[in-house]
C-alpha cells in the first residue's frame, strides 16, 4: 500500500537509512510511479536528495509539494535554505488561494452530498426501529455497561447503538473492537492521570469503578494517539464512510460524557510536527457531528435508558444528568434536521455557506501572511539582513511580537555583527516563547560574543531543563564551557548535539572551532566537511576551513575556502577581511587592498579590516597612510597590542628609533599573551639594528 511504503519511508529517514527510504518512495523498477502520500510524500523525498547531495532533484521535489499544498510551509523553509527560491509571491499567490478555494469547494459538496444520502436511509431505518425495536436489547445493553462504567449510561448505550444500526452500514465497518472504534479522539480528561471517579450531581464519588476502567480507557488512550497520528500522515486519502462513522460517535461520547461528569473537564490539545502531515478541524464539524449522532440513535434506546437510570439512582445519582441528556437529545434531534435542511438548500442552489465563506477569506488571509514572513525568510536565508528586517516590519502587532518572528530578526542582526541588538531581540523571543529552542543556538553563540557568562550559564541551564534531547541545548552548554576556556569539556557538549542530531551543521561547526582552539586541524577539518555534506551553504564551515588553511600557510587554499564563503554571504565584513588576508598572503596586494576597502565600507565599527589595510599599506611601503589607519584604529580599540606594536614596526622603518621604542612600550605594558611578548622584546633588542637584521618581527 502507498501508506505503508511512506511510513516505512519515514521510519528508514528518522534511522539515516536514507537508500532504503528512497527505494520505498521511488521503487528504481517503477521510475514513474506515484510518489505515496502526495505533498508530504513529495516533501520526504526532497529531504532524502538534498542530504544525499542531489540539489537539483531535491528543489524539484520540494517544489511539486508547494504545488500540491501551498500551505505546506515546511517545504518553502527547504527551498530558501538551498537557495533555490525567487520570490514568496511565487507559491503564496492569489493563483495558489484559488487553487485551495477549489479543492476544499469540491470535497465539500461532495461531502455534503454523502451526508444528505447517508442521513435519508438513516432516517428511515430510525422509523422502522422505532416500530419494531425489542425493549430488553437496550435494557441488556445498558446492564452490561453499569458493570463496566459508572455515571456514562448514555455514553455507552449511544456507542452500542454506533455498533448496531442498518445492514447497509455495517458493510462499511471495519472489524475491530468496540474500544478502539469509540477512541478515535482521546477519552475525556477524567482519567487523565489514571483516576476516574464516579461523580453525581450531588458531588459524591464512587472510587470503586476505579479498577474495572483504568485498563480499557489506557488501551483506548493509546489506540487514539495511532489513529491520530496515521489521520495526519494519510490526509489526502478520502475520508471513509467507516471513519466518519467512528468520528461522529466518539464526538457524541465525548459530549455526553463531559455533561455525565458534571461539567468539569477540560479539553486538552497536543500538536507534534510529522514530516508534512497536519490535520485540520472545525467546531462547526465537530458540533455538527454530535448533533448527527445523538439524532440518529434511537430515541428508543436512549429513553430506555433513562428508564433504567430511574430504577439504579444509587448508581448514577439524581436525575439532573438524566434530564439534562434527555433535553439534549431532542434539542439535537430537531437541530440536526434543521442544519441539514440548510446544508442542503446552500448546496442546491449552488452558494456558499457562512462557514465556506469564512473559510475562503481565511485562506487568503493566512497566505498573504506566508507572503509576507516568506520573503523575510528568503532574505534572512540570502544573507540580506537589512532587507529582511523591513519585510519584517510590515507585520502587524501581534504577529510581529510573536517568538518565531523576534527570533528571526536577532539572527538578521547577529548577521549584521550587531549583537546587542540580536541580544535584545532573543531575550524578547524568550519571554515570549519560553519552551521553544528554535535559535537558542545562535542566541547562546551571541552571549559568548558579548562575554555574558552568568547570562550564558542560565541560558544553557534552562534549555537543558527545558528538552536535554535538544542539540541547541547542548550547544548553549558547550559555548558556556567555550567561554571559560574550557575546550575539551566544550568539544564534548558539541559532540553530545551532534550525537542526537547529525544532521544539526551547527553543532558540527562549533566542534572544529574547539578543534582548532585545541590545534587539532585534521578533526576540524573533517567536523567542517560533516558539516557542509548536511547543508552546504553553512559558510561558516567553509570560513572554518578556510582559517586553518591559513594558519598552515596554505594559502591557496585558503583563499578558495574563504571566496567559497564570501559567494554564499557576500555582506559579511569578517569573510571579506580573510579574503583579503589570503591575497595579501599571496602577495596580491592591489585585490587585497580592494577587497579589505570593501570590508571596512560594509561594518565601519569592525576594527579587523582597519589593522590589516595597515599591514597591507606597510607591504606596500606606503608608511604614512598606514600610520592613519593606525591612529584611527587606537580610537577603536585603544587596549590592543597589536596595534601599537605595528606602529612601532612602522617608525622603525622610518628611522625613528625613540617613537618605535615607545610603542613597543606600550604594548608590553597592555600584557600581551607569551608569544607575543617573545616578539616585542625581540623586536626591541634588535631596534638598533640594521632593518635587513631586524625585519624579523
Amino acid at each position: 500500500m502507498p501508506q505503508s511504503r511512506y511510513l516505512f519511508a519515514i521510519s528508514c529517514f528518522q534511522m539515516n537509512l536514507l537508500r532504503e527510504a528512497e527505494a520505498a518512495l521511488s521503487p528504481a523498477n517503477e521510475p514513474n510511479s506515484e510518489v505515496p502520500n502526495g505533498a508530504a510524500g513529495h516533501y520526504l523525498l526532497g529531504l532524502i536528495y538534498r542530504y544525499t547531495s542531489r540539489r537539483s532533484s531535491a528543489v524539484d521535489h520540494f517544489t511539486q509539494a508547494l504545488s500540491i499544498d501551498p500551505l505546506l510551509w515546511a517545504a518553502y523553509e527547504e527551498l530558501c535554505i538551498l537557495g533555490a527560491v525567487g520570490g514568496a509571491s511565487d507559491y503564496f499567490s492569489d493563483v495558489a488561494a484559488s487553487r485551495i478555494q477549489q479543492q476544499y469547494l469540491s470535497e465539500s459538496s461532495s461531502h455534503k452530498i454523502s451526508i444528505g444520502d447517508e442521513d435519508r436511509s438513516i432516517q428511515s431505518s430510525r422509523v422502522l426501529g422505532l416500530n419494531d425495536s425489542s425493549p430488553k436489547q437496550p435494557k441488556n445493553l445498558h446492564s452490561n455497561s453499569i458493570k463496566e462504567i459508572s455515571n456514562t449510561h448514555v455514553v455507552m448505550a449511544a456507542g452500542q447503538a454506533a455498533n448496531s444500526g442498518s445492514s447497509n452500514l455495517s458493510l462499511y465497518n471495519t472489524p475491530s473492537p468496540v474500544a478502539s472504534q469509540l477512541s478515535g479522539i482521546a477519552p475525556p480528561p477524567l482519567c487523565r492521570n489514571g483516576f476516574f471517579n464516579a461523580v453525581s450531581c450531588d458531588g459524591s464519588s464512587k472510587p470503586a469503578a476505579n479498577a474495572a476502567i483504568l485498563a480499557p480507557r489506557r488501551k483506548a488512550m493509546e489506540e487514539g494517539r495511532l489513529r491520530k497520528v496515521s489521520g495526519r500522515l494519510f490526509s489526502d486519502s478520502g475520508p471513509r464512510r467507516s471513519t466518519r462513522l467512528s468520528g461522529e460517535a466518539t464526538a457524541g461520547i465525548n459530549s455526553n460524557a463531559s455533561q455525565a461528569g458534571g461539567g468539569t473537564g477540560t479539553n486538552h490539545s497536543s500538536s507534534s510536527r510529522f514530516l508534512g502531515g497536519f490535520s485540520s478541524s472545525s467546531s462547526k464539524t465537530s458540533s455538527a457531528a454530535f448533533r448527527t449522532m445523538t439524532g440518529r440513535k434511537g430515541p428508543s434506546c436512549i429513553s430506555e435508558s433513562f428508564d433504567e437510570g430511574r430504577r439504579k439512582t444509587e448508581v448514577f445519582g439524581d436525575s439532573c444528568g438524566e434530564d439534562a441528556s434527555a433535553t439534549m437529545s431532542s434539542v439535537a434531534i430537531f437541530v440536526d434536521c434543521r442544519y441539514l435542511e440548510e446544508d442542503k438548500i446552500n448546496l442546491h442552489a449552488g452558494g456558499l455557506s457562512v462557514h465556506d465563506s469564512k473559510l475562503i477569506n481565511g485562506i487568503r488571509e493566512l497566505l498573504g501572511l506566508l507572503r509576507t514572513l516568506g520573503e523575510g525568510y528568503r532574505f534572512s536565508c540570502m544573507h540580506r539582513s537589512q532587507e529582511a528586517l523591513e519585510v519584517y516590519q510590515k507585520l502587524s502587532q501581534n504577529q510581529y511580537n510573536t517568538g518565531w518572528v523576534l527570533s528571526q530578526i536577532g539572527k538578521a542582526h547577529f548577521e549584521m555583527v550587531d549583537y546587542f541588538e540580536a541580544a535584545r531581540f532573543f531575550d524578547l523571543a524568550r519571554r515570549v516563547s519560553p519552551y521553544s529552542l528554535e535559535g537558542m543556538d545562535i542566541y547562546s553563540t551571541i552571549l559568548y560574543h558579548l562575554k555574558e557568562e552568568m547570562k550564558l550559564s542560565y541560558l544553557a541551564q534552562e534549555l537543558i531543563s527545558t528538552d536535554r534531547l535538544a542539540p541547541q541545548a547542548w550547544c548553549a552548554m558547550g559555548n558556556c564551557y567555550s567561554l571559560q576556556k574550557d575546550h575539551e569539556t566544550a568539544l564534548k557538549n558539541f559532540q553530545r548535539a551532534v550525537h542526537l542530531d547529525s544532521r544539526f551543521a551547527y553543532a558540527h561547526t562549533l566542534s572544529g572551532h574547539e578543534y582548532v582552539a585545541l590545534e587539532d586541524f585534521e578533526n576540524g577539518i573533517k567536523c567542517y566537511q560533516r558539516a557542509l555534506q548536511v547543508d552546504e551553504r553553512h559558510y561558516n564551515s567553509w570560513y572554518g576551513l578556510g582559517v586553518i588553511y591559513l594558519r598552515q600557510e596554505k594559502f591557496q587554499f585558503a583563499e578558495h575556502h574563504f571566496r567559497r564563503a564570501f559567494f554564499i554571504n557576500p555582506r559579511s565584513s569578517v569573510l571579506m577581511c580573510y579574503l583579503g588576508m589570503s591575497l595579501h598572503s599571496l602577495r596580491r596586494n592591489e585585490e587585497a587592498l580592494e577587497m579589505i576597502e570593501k570590508a571596512i565600507l560594509a561594518d565601519p565599527k569592525n576594527p579587523l579590516p582597519l589593522y590589516q589595510k595597515a599591514n597591507i599599506l606597510l607591504s606596500l611601503e606606503r608608511y604614512d597612510e598606514a600610520l592613519m589607519n593606525l591612529d584611527q584604529l587606537k580610537e577603536c580599540a585603544p587596549q590592543e597590542t597589536s596595534v601599537y606594536a605595528l606602529m612601532g614596526k612602522i617608525y622603525k622603518k622610518l628611522n625613528m628609533h625613540e617613537k618605535a621604542m615607545f610603542y613597543f612600550g606600550l604594548a608590553l605594558d597592555l600584557k600581551p599573551p607569551a608569544t607575543d611578548v617573545a616578539i616585542i622584546k625581540s623586536a626591541m633588542e634588535k631596534l638598533y639594528l640594521p632593518d635587513e637584521m631586524g625585519d624579523s618581527l
